[in-house]
């Protein structure tokens, strides 16, 4: 696979996740970093959006709900490339009845070189690094060089 070197914005856009044994905790992330969040456009699944825009003051794009096909909407739109970073509190001790569809999401956001967090401290981590409200060149896919090998 041929990679092209791209600029990820200085204004990101942010996609929201978490199992229902982790949405409290991923609210209670949001509320803290609610001033480091209202800048960038923010994307969730259903439940988890429509819970942490009651819960802060923030506004989000709300998809459908996870289970219904809310994980594919956010695969999509992260091989569009309208998805900048995605905070996925996953339940590890927890059985998922789509666990497929998250194994797909986590695999398209390391396709396309997305950072991801999975828990607590990696957002902590990524929302205090100096990239995350600055531009940073970073690597994707060349999905048109891709396509032109295979034809």
């Amino acid at each position: 696979m041929n990679y092209i070197d791209i600029n990820a914005p200085a204004i990101k856009s942010i996609s929201l996740v978490a199992h229902d044994n982790m949405k409290v905790e991923l609210i209670n992330w949001c509320q803290k970093y609610q001033d480091a969040l209202k800048p960038h456009t923010l994307y969730a699944t259903g439940t988890t959006g429509l819970h942490i825009e009651k819960q802060t003051n923030l506004a989000i794009n709300k998809l459908i709900s996870g289970p219904l096909g809310g994980d594919q909407q956010i695969g999509a739109l992260i091989t569009e490339q309208k998805i900048d970073i995605m905070i996925f509190f996953w339940d590890p001790l927890e059985a998922q009845p789509h666990d497929p569809d998250v194994k797909a999401l986590l695999r398209l956001a390391a396709v396309w070189n997305i950072p991801v967090a999975c828990n607590r401290a990696t957002a902590d981590l990524l929302i205090t690094s100096p990239l995350f409200s600055s531009s940073y060149e970073k690597s994707i896919p060349d999905y048109q060089a891709y396509i032109a090998s295979r034809s």
